[in-house]
């Protein structure tokens, strides 16, 4: 596939975007699917972050360029951001891994592109901005994987993009204004922790926390479903029980030090929303607080399209897939599988919730700040590629040799990608808006319901 025709959009036979939409909602919990659509409606960037099945049959209708690596599945700009390390360091990088899934490394760059362009659209950045915005970071994935391709296995491995004292690669050049704003979100996501979030989510009864009802948002397991509540408890037990085993020994030695105190259905993200998601409230001897959260794991958007062998659960391909992609992943992270009260296997993996997890709010970005925090991206993306996959070879076929890459301002051959890369972006931010107004009319129409601001 030359380099150049990674701009072609190729739109599929028969491509009905809220078709799409709707055939996800069908196994998921009816009663959120109206607060999706609502999320999704708010912007076209909105409509985007819900939209990963789509894009995922808009990339597989055109070439590839054969070159597979672990995909995030979902790199729009949003997915990136901050979390704590086991060893309690502060690092950026990719957050969410629900789509992850065997695949030509392209697709991943063309997500991030074309979420650049989108948000750069709705923070107002003039043409030429954006532009700029869309072609400096694909040079500087492209870049960044040259300078993988000349490390060793063990140095692609180790490299992490750690928030102490600073992360140079979003910081540098920034004014002092935006310096000081980015250095305001990197603090305040150090104190969402499970304190932080026990605090804001729950309340003492009887000298017990229980978490505060927020309907359709936030319900516990109490007021979900009152004549089903024993038999969730048992499974949501069974679910805690089980995935034990999935830790490494030291770490079910840890999980054992925590008793489970309460339970509540809690509607995350925008594309996930209608998934099964669960907060599980724990406690040790002390009563102090450890968040899970029990996530559904379905089939990756991107699986119909890239054949490749499939794990026997789907939680398990979501933690492995992060554990590949991630510099340091979350020492609770595991999967298991359970029946549900209606007879319906599904698949779930579990993590801590909100551990110094952070990130921008994009649409309020000044455009060096956004310049910034797209070559981060860029960079961490790059990384998580040169570990499941071979760098030499995406290097080489991106014309970027292995090694010291030329400065800025002096051309090279690889630029024929970064320029294809975001004509592709303006392409599907175009398609996108489209996608966006055909689900504004489906509203209106009545076809899809829909609930606003929540």
């Amino acid at each position: 596939m030359p380099l150049g025709s990674h701009a072609q959009l190729a739109p599929w036979a028969g491509r009905d975007p809220l078709a799409t939409l709707e055939e996800q909602g069908r196994t998921r919990v009816p009663e959120l699917l109206p607060v999706r659509y609502g999320r999704m409606l708010a912007s076209p960037f909105a409509f985007y972050r819900g939209g990963a099945a789509i894009m995922a049959a808009d990339l597989a209708a055109a070439g590839s360029s054969g070159i597979t690596v672990q995909l995030c599945g979902d790199a729009h700009v949003s997915n990136f951001g901050f979390f704590g390390t086991p060893e309690r360091k502060q690092v950026f990088d990719l957050n969410d891994f629900d789509e992850t899934w065997p695949g030509p490394f392209e697709w991943d760059v063309k997500r991030l592109a074309a979420s650049l362009e989108i948000a750069g659209r709705e923070t107002g950045l003039r043409r030429k901005e954006r532009r700029a915005l869309t072609v400096g970071t694909v040079r500087a994935y492209r870049r960044s994987m040259a300078e993988f391709a000349g490390q060793s296995a063990l140095e692609v491995w180790y490299a992490r993009a750690e928030l102490q004292p600073g992360l140079p690669r979003l910081m540098k050049e920034l004014p002092k204004a935006a310096r000081a704003a980015t250095a305001k979100v990197v603090s305040k996501s150090r104190g969402r922790d499970a304190a932080h979030a026990v605090a804001k989510l729950t309340r003492s009864e009887f000298g017990q926390r229980r978490f505060v009802s927020d309907p359709p948002i936030l319900v516990p397991l109490r007021e979900l479903a009152p004549e089903l509540a024993e038999d969730l408890t048992k499974l949501l037990s069974q679910l805690l029980e089980q995935y034990r085993s999935s830790l490494q020994p030291d770490r079910r030695v840890l999980l054992d030090r925590y008793q489970l105190v309460d339970m509540a259905r809690k509607a995350v993200g925008v594309g996930s929303v209608g998934t099964r998601a669960w907060l599980l409230l724990l406690t040790d001897e002390l009563g102090n607080p450890l968040l899970l959260q029990a996530k559904e794991a379905a089939e990756s958007v991107l699986a119909p399209h890239l054949p490749w062998p499939a794990l026997d659960n789907q939680g398990r391909r979501v933690v492995e897939g992060q554990r590949l992609m991630q510099a340091s992943s979350d020492i609770l992270l595991g999967w298991q599988r359970v029946t549900g009260v209606d007879g319906v296997e599904r698949d779930f993996y579990l993590r801590q919730f909100r551990d110094w997890k952070g990130g921008f709010e994009i649409e309020t970005l000044d455009p060096a700040t956004m310049a910034r925090l797209s070559e981060a991206c860029a960079w961490t993306l790059a990384r998580a590629h040169a570990r499941s996959g071979d760098p030499r070879d995406i290097a080489l076929y991106l014309a970027t040799p292995p090694g010291p890459t030329p400065p800025d301002g002096v051309s090279d051959a690889g630029a024929v990608f970064d320029e294809a890369v975001a004509d592709f972006a303006v392409a599907y931010a175009d398609q996108n808006e489209r996608d966006h107004a055909e689900l504004a009319a489906a509203v209106d129409s009545g076809r899809l319901p829909a609930v606003h601001d929540l």
